[in-house]
């Protein structure tokens, strides 16, 4: 292996190693991000989320106003009391009002408009965890810090519909249950019998990746790792998107160096998929 790879290959896995993830009410503060694998590590070092299959998905968005479909309004969410203000205003659904880049047009994003909505709630309130977090979330004993703060909030999904595949970030409670972890951590169908028995709330941006026409689709989701997530627009904005708090981290020099890296991995990966 090259000379001038080595110390970035180990530069790489010790700083995601390292840091873990504190995403609570004030998403821009600093602090750490959830501890995961290194990219240059083999895959069956990490775990493995199931796919939940033939999931009923609904849109929302931040801002959104409470309606009978929606009994609770968007402005904030389970875990973020000033959501729509840290994002930077109304995420405006309409496909007009929106840009190429999946964002919407009046603004530029204060957090990823890649987002969506799970079924589960790791908090009972600001200072008091869930009791059954701890038995079912399976990242909990590497991410928990203290009682009350959520090891949920920030966490990346793998959306796949119609043959496409989209990376967002869970940040709110829903659709319509808040304890369902036999279906949100299990195998479990949602408990949920509204709006088609819908278990996953995706957001415009989501929704247009994916080329959902309409107000739901079917779709498949897991979990998923920072190693897992390619390159794509669910990389470009948000104080609370890892990938761009990790950047000021990294020298230009390390940076280049490790998108070789990584180019050089996939293009391994696909030779031996082959």
């Amino acid at each position: 292996m090259n000379r001038r790879i080595i110390p970035v290959t180990l530069f790489l896995a010790l700083f995601l190693t390292a840091v873990e993830s504190v995403a609570q009410s004030d998403p821009g503060r600093t602090g750490t991000l959830p501890r995961t694998y290194a990219p240059t590590l083999p895959r069956t070092t990490a775990p493995i989320y199931p796919w939940h299959r033939n999931i009923t998905a609904t849109i929302f968005w931040i801002g959104e106003k409470a309606t009978a479909a929606n009994p609770m309004h968007n402005a904030a969410s389970s875990w973020d009391t000033k959501w729509m203000q840290n994002y930077g205003g109304y995420d405006d659904p309409n496909p007009a009002n929106r840009t190429s880049d999946f964002r919407p047009k009046r603004f530029i994003p204060g957090l990823n408009p890649f987002y969506v909505a799970l079924p589960y709630n790791d908090r009972v309130n600001w200072a008091k965890t869930k009791a059954s977090a701890k038995r079912v979330i399976p990242w909990f004993n590497r991410t928990f810090k203290a009682e009350g703060k959520t090891v949920c909030n920030m966490r990346w999904v793998a959306v796949h519909c119609r043959g496409r595949i989209c990376y967002a970030q869970w940040s709110d409670v829903g659709p319509f249950q808040t304890d369902d972890w036999a279906y949100v951590f299990g195998g479990a169908r949602p408990k949920n019998t509204k709006n088609n028995s819908a278990g996953i709330d995706l957001s415009p941006a989501v929704r247009d990746y994916l080329g959902i026409k309409g107000g739901s689709s079917k779709c498949d989701w897991r979990f998923v790792e920072l190693h897992e997530i390619p390159y794509g627009p669910w990389r470009k904005f948000g104080r609370n998107n890892h990938f761009i708090r990790m950047a000021p981290h990294l020298s230009r020099t390390k940076r280049e160096e490790i998108e070789r890296l990584k180019r050089a991995r996939e293009d391994w990966l696909k030779r031996r998929s082959l």
